[in-house]
């Protein structure tokens, strides 16, 4: 059993990393004042990106970045529409999923001729995993070892960066002038603006940190976690990730805890899938899919409390002229 345990988690681990960096990527982006439905559309953009540069390439850097440039680029999109243009900041993000939609998967059939994919990659196209120092000697040690060996270590670098980027948020968001403006502009933004502090400006540095981390995130799913990119292989996940943010009621650390908790129910339903359950018999794999996306109508149904967002959020800022 523990074994068993040992191995869910590190499922867990692989399969929050997209969520947590999603939900970090909202944060900043909500924290800010700004709505972010987009999450979806950027991952998926990226994913494409990091995908076809790490097949066309080799390389699995140059694919992070080409994904990173993907995200940012629909990121500024999405600013130029709602914060120069102040234009609704729903309508922004469900176009630039629906445009993400349909670009990854016209140019992957135009490009690669394999119904909206990417072929493998080859080798060092793809992020390999890593295993940290003394592993092979604690191996064989009772409990600790297994933890450190297979939960903690053999992950691949971008796992890592996610989980780092929760304390570097927080730090960010509370310790440093750069996150108590951000906060006060998702506040007040007109009380930032007389002190002299450039509200446009402040949106769009989160608008591109999110679409960073919206990068990172999705380049993880197409040369991480896969060899390669999959038509519409986000599934939802930029979804599921701003359910997490609400959950989380816009703090890092909830965030992580969120992101794990949908993370450790994926795979629960993985491990489960084909398998008899005492008093029950064998699940439908349709039930165990859809497991996730039940979590979050339960807990978006009132079992969160009051999660009380960023008073300007969604709401463009015009300036007041005297």
């Amino acid at each position: 059993m523990f074994d068993i345990l040992i191995q869910i988690l590190d499922s867990t681990v692989r399969l929050s990393t997209p969520l947590l960096l999603a939900c970090l990527a909202g944060l900043y982006s909500e924290r800010s004042g700004v709505v972010d439905i987009g999450l979806e559309g950027k991952m998926l953009g990226a994913a494409f990106g990091a995908g076809a540069v790490g097949y066309i390439t080799g390389s699995a850097w140059l694919g992070l970045l080409a994904g990173i440039g993907v995200a940012c680029g629909l990121a500024l999109i999405h600013g130029l529409a709602s914060i120069t243009n102040r234009g609704n900041q729903i309508v922004s993000g469900v176009a630039i999923n629906f445009l993400a939609i349909g670009l990854t998967g016209l140019l992957g059939q135009t490009w690669f001729r394999q119904g909206g994919r990417t072929p493998a990659l080859p080798e060092g196209g793809r992020f390999e995993n890593i295993d940290l120092p003394f592993v092979d000697a604690l191996s064989g040690v009772p409990v600790l070892g297994p933890i450190y060996s297979e939960l903690l270590s053999g992950h691949n670098i971008l796992v890592y960066v996610a989980f780092a980027a929760v304390p570097l948020t927080w730090w960010v968001l509370f310790r440093t002038r750069f996150g108590l403006r951000l906060r006060a502009v998702g506040e007040n933004p007109a009380a930032v603006d007389t002190a002299g502090i450039g509200v446009i400006w402040l949106r769009y540095r989160a608008v591109v940190i999110c679409g960073i981390l919206c990068g990172i995130a999705g380049a993880y799913l197409s040369i991480a976690q896969s060899s390669g990119f999959i038509k519409e292989m986000t599934a939802g996940k930029g979804f599921i990730a701003l359910a997490a943010l609400i959950f989380a009621k816009w703090r890092p650390g909830n965030a992580m805890l969120a992101c794990l908790l949908f993370g450790f129910l994926d795979a629960v339903a993985i491990r489960l899938q084909g398998q008899e359950i005492p008093g029950i018999g064998e699940v439908p794999v349709q039930f165990f899919q859809a497991l996730p996306y039940i979590l979050t109508v339960i807990l978006l149904a009132g079992f969160i409390g009051k999660a009380i967002p960023p008073k300007t959020s969604g709401i463009p800022y015009l300036k007041e002229r005297t």
